[in-house]
């Protein structure tokens, strides 16, 4: 987002914390610098409280990022906040607010009802004693889509919001990806591969997906299980496997990326994403823009875009109705191709970062536009 919009003529940049889950990032600290060194942006990090609790090490407090708020965010013409409850997101929206500089909220479905619902009590009250006011101040908070901003009036906020999706840095077609990545995992030129690709996590439907294929030895098919997890939750989608009796015709990669990962996309015949919830679901559209067609469930955001333009299949979080698709799917091969091409077509025609960009600072224009406004009638 931010290479797209210093592109356009915007500058802007990131400002964040050091850190990286358990650990922190190797980078240095306080000064602006090109990052990363593949598509470089200006990036400025300050230090994260790294203690061993980890509730507080989540929370990502870092004292030096406050204080630097503190004394330049006047510097800037606006904010564009990503997350909420989190220390660094928190104090950059109470900090813009004492400092009368606009900003805008990304909430990263963390206003979804499934989110909420993860340590609801924690939750709600930091939403009530602290965020709600964050967010009924801010300028406007940005969707991602429909399906999020709807979930989100739930909560009877006073701020408008826009909604407006992820963008893509379309890739470069592999020659020859099916066969490939085939020769690559060990597999028959033939064989099908079904594409699970994203963090491995309860919410993301295994529990659904697994067992559903289950039902389905008789049909010849490989599910790929690209992503990484906590030790706890690798062992438990281990004993899925087990006791469904997928082991030997599942393969587990780990995390991918690079070429690696767009052979994957590009190669397998179909992308399983059966989430509890997804307030986007860029995964789903990298498969898309890829010509890899998709399997999701309602609750992935993505999935009225993937009804509408008939990019895949939107099923039940059911396993019967999974078991029932994949099986439709399984006996009628060719359909994977053709709506994958259709996919990838409609994708890399509507996802494009400079597309995305554009609409997004018609938002800032008129957000600036407004604070004018408001300046110049104080003194009339």
């Amino acid at each position: 987002m931010v290479h797209a919009l210093r592109e356009q003529g915007v500058e802007a940049e990131v400002v964040t914390t050091n850190d990286d889950g358990e650990g922190v990032l190797n980078v240095p600290l306080y000064e602006r610098l090109e990052y990363p060194s593949h598509a470089p942006v200006p990036v400025r990090f300050f230090p994260r409280f790294s203690p061993p609790i980890p509730a507080i090490r989540e929370f990502a407090f870092s004292g030096a990022l406050a204080t630097w708020l503190w004394q330049k965010i006047t510097d800037y013409d606006l904010v564009h906040v990503h997350a909420i409850f989190s220390c660094s997101s928190t104090m950059a929206m109470a900090i813009a607010r004492l400092k009368k500089i606009p900003y805008i909220v990304r909430p990263l479905g963390q206003l979804c009802h499934w989110s909420l619902q993860q340590g609801s009590r924690k939750k709600q009250l930091y939403l009530n004693l602290i965020e709600r006011a964050n967010l009924n101040h801010a300028q406007s908070i940005h969707f991602t889509s429909e399906q999020e901003q709807q979930e989100a009036s739930a909560l009877g906020l006073e701020t408008p919001g826009f909604v407006l999706p992820h963008g893509l840095v379309l890739p470069s077609l592999l020659p020859d990806a099916k066969l490939r990545l085939r020769k690559s995992l060990g597999l028959p030129d033939d064989e099908l591969i079904i594409l699970f690709l994203s963090r491995l996590h309860p919410k993301k439907g295994l529990d659904y997906l697994i067992p559903a294929l289950s039902h389905l030895q008789n049909h010849r098919f490989t599910l790929v299980l690209a992503g990484n997890a906590t030790p706890d939750y690798e062992a438990e989608v281990q004993q899925l496997l087990q006791t469904t009796g997928l082991v030997a015709r599942t393969l587990r990669l780990g995390f991918v990326k690079g070429e690696e990962k767009a052979l994957l996309l590009q190669g397998s015949d179909l992308f399983a994403l059966t989430s509890h919830s997804e307030n986007f679901g860029i995964a789903v559209l990298e498969a898309m823009a890829n010509g890899l067609p998709v399997l999701i469930t309602p609750e992935v955001a993505l999935a009225p875009i993937v009804e509408r333009f008939h990019l895949g299949w939107v099923t039940p979080l059911e396993q019967s109705a999974i078991t029932a698709t994949l099986q439709h799917l399984l006996n009628h091969p060719t359909l994977l191709q053709q709506v994958g091409e259709r996919a990838q077509t409609i994708v890399r025609q509507q996802y494009t970062w400079n597309q995305i960009v554009t609409n997004l600072m018609k938002q800032y224009q008129s957000i600036l536009q407004t604070k004018a406004l408001a300046f110049s009638n104080q003194f009339l």
